[in-house]
């Protein structure tokens, strides 16, 4: 991988605008947040009051900058390029290995008003170009909840195959949920 300093921290698509962003940013995040509180209950982890203030968004922010510098993370917010004042999701690659495992998580979310237009499935493309080609990463790893039907289709048009149901997998929403675990390789790896 190039130096992670010299790499960008803005890429675009055809419709979208994907950035890595950083404290200064954080009104953009709890704005998406506050908005999109109780669409996102039902498919990630419980949280409190706190986690919809200014600070914890900040901090948050700050780690994910610092984990980015690092090459532990890469998280895009999502912007349309004729809107760049409002957040319509997320992409992550988070936990990335390296050594011979070469390998990281991916989890991507989007705003309730966007759902069904392909701008996550967009993202979710320029995100494993990324990964693949610039990471040189070898596997990319995402757990879905099986009701989630919406989630499914990103991964299924991008190539991701199934190995498997990984049960009680994530605490999501307060109970323990079972996910499958979807996997797509680099097929130009040689590293």
């Amino acid at each position: 991988m190039e130096n992670i300093a010299s790499m960008s921290y803005t890429y675009k698509t055809k419709r979208l605008i994907l950035k890595v962003l950083s404290e200064d940013d954080v009104n953009f995040v709890l704005d998406y947040y506050i908005r999109n509180r109780e669409f996102l209950d039902e498919w990630e982890m419980k949280k409190d009051n706190s986690f919809y203030t200014t600070e914890v968004q900040k901090s948050n922010l700050q780690r994910d900058l610092k984990d980015y510098k690092e090459g532990r993370l890469l998280r895009f917010w999502i912007f349309k390029k004729e809107e760049k004042e409002k957040i319509i999701g997320s992409v992550a690659f988070s936990n990335i290995v390296r050594g011979a495992f070469l390998s990281c998580n991916l989890g991507y979310k989007s705003d309730l008003q966007e759902i069904n237009k392909g701008f996550i499935t967009e993202a979710v493309e320029k995100g494993i170009e990324i990964i693949f080609n610039e990471y040189k990463l070898h596997r990319i790893e995402a757990n879905i909840m099986p009701k989630n039907k919406a989630s499914f289709n990103v991964v299924e048009k991008l190539g991701f195959y199934n190995e498997g149901r990984a049960y009680k997998y994530l605490k999501i929403n307060g109970n323990w949920e079972d996910h499958i675990h979807m996997v797509l390789l680099n097929s130009s790896s040689r590293v």
